[in-house]
């Protein structure tokens, strides 16, 4: 099958009976160009009954940058949390005539500056902190801003691992576990919660969390609840809810449940927890605020000012069901 032919700039000046000059004034809004009301209406009903599209280049050309932001996304499983971000920065973006580009990061995929500069992007963001070759290539392609985007999320992790040992803590648990992630790309994210989780032990006078890897196979979650009932664990803070999800899992493979037997708190308040049985305790982290803060510093740094990017608005929250 033969792909149509692309409307051009130059089929819209023939349809409306202008010069594309004119057609280029017109979609884009050229301020201190004076175009006739009849002529301006010309030309948007001859775009709008050819479905005309102006190329990422033409757009550049005419507002000084592209309207593109690439999110660049780890080949991890992206999980309810994530999802709510992304939604919410795409959402605030396009508010700001922005729109979000995602590009999977993989070792079979095309390399990032590759895929900006077939878009133009004009900003592009990361979870986590690019190569500085990557960077210098970004920059080279003439990316005005290149930023991660979880600073505000990665320092949401200790809080959010003390929001959970606290709550054990309060509810009698003094010897605590921690349950990790199996997938190693979260590791980096789980040692924040853990290191937060400690600390709280350790403002209590308690020996720091027992930290196993749960994965989600129940035989192997089973003997992490073994090797923390063997270590008088009462308590476990999980990395996140499908880990906690394991944990629950475990305890039944043991006989045992949550919280009679050992306490379980998970991270993240994913819509399945409240579901769980029994119903999951876990931290709320609301990284819908988080992708409005996002978009606004994006549009604050394409603006040519300074962007703040120590402020952590990410709130958490804890929220107390039946498994504590």
């Amino acid at each position: 099958m033969t792909p149509a032919k692309r409307t051009t700039s130059a089929d819209v000046a023939r349809v409306a009976g202008v010069s594309r000059t004119t057609v280029s004034y017109v979609l884009n809004n050229r301020p201190g160009e004076v175009i006739p009301e009849d002529t301006r209406r010309r030309v948007l009903e001859a775009a709008e009954r050819l479905a005309y599209r102006p190329r990422a280049s033409a757009r550049t050309l005419a507002g000084g940058r592209s309207d593109i932001v690439v999110l660049s996304i780890p080949d991890l499983p992206i999980g309810p949390s994530i999802s709510r971000f992304v939604e919410e920065l795409a959402t605030s973006l396009a508010k700001h005539g922005l729109t979000l580009f995602t590009h999977l990061m993989s070792a079979h995929g095309r390399p990032l500056a590759d895929v900006c500069a077939t878009v133009e992007a004009a900003a592009v963001l990361g979870f986590g902190s690019f190569e500085p070759e990557t960077v210098a290539a970004l920059q080279r392609l003439g990316v005005a801003m290149v930023e991660p985007v979880d600073a505000d999320y990665n320092a949401s992790m200790g809080p959010i691992g003390r929001l959970q040992a606290e709550h054990l803590i309060e509810r009698g648990h003094r010897r605590l576990g921690y349950a990790l992630p199996a997938e190693p790309g979260f590791r980096q994210m789980a040692e924040g919660r853990l290191r937060g989780a400690a600390a709280a032990c350790a403002a209590a006078g308690l020996p720091a969390p027992v930290a196993l890897i749960a994965d989600p196979e129940a035989a192997d979650a089973e003997q992490a609840v073994s090797q923390w009932r063997e270590l008088s664990v009462t308590g476990v803070c999980a990395f996140n809810d499908e880990v906690a999800f394991a944990v629950l899992a475990g305890l039944r493979q043991a006989g045992l449940g949550a919280p009679q037997d050992m306490a379980v708190i998970g991270a993240d308040d994913i819509p399945t927890a409240r579901f769980a049985t029994p119903p999951l305790s876990t931290v709320s982290i609301d990284l819908a605020e988080a992708g409005r803060h996002r978009a606004e510093q994006v549009v604050t740094g394409l603006a040519g000012e300074r962007v703040d990017l120590s402020s952590a608005l990410v709130k958490v929250a804890l929220v107390h069901r039946a498994t504590s």
